[in-house]
């Protein structure tokens, strides 16, 4: 029974991916013009080109935030269990801690906290 629930779990995943953009297609109004083929940026007419280059800072900056974040997803199963666990769920705990604090400070040494 276990494969054919998976199956007929991802059929159903895809029937409703799938109808979901046939009945947009179906219902939705749709008009080609020049304007909405244009990016938006707060009212303001675009010029020159949107091919420029960004500082790679904001991309680490956001990479550390997705560490960080990946981080509290973890910590939050820990503390619903950390009664059952006890002292070895603790150890573990301070160990991923302080791994984690050693990739903060590294991140801070190598300047990538910086604003630009």
């Amino acid at each position: 029974m276990g494969s054919a629930a998976l199956l007929l779990l991802i059929i159903t995943g895809i029937a409703f991916a799938c109808g979901g953009i046939l009945a947009s297609k179906a219902v939705a109004k749709t008009s080609k013009n020049k304007t909405k083929g244009e990016p938006y940026e707060c009212g303001i007419p675009t010029t020159g080109t949107s091919w420029i280059q960004f500082n790679v800072g904001y991309y680490l900056f956001a990479l550390i935030f997705l560490v960080f974040d990946v981080e509290l997803v973890f910590m939050y199963p820990w503390a619903v269990v950390v009664k059952r666990v006890g002292m070895v769920g603790l150890v573990e705990i301070v160990i991923f801690m302080f791994i984690l604090f050693m990739g903060l400070l590294y991140a801070w040494r190598k300047g990538a906290l910086k604003w630009m």
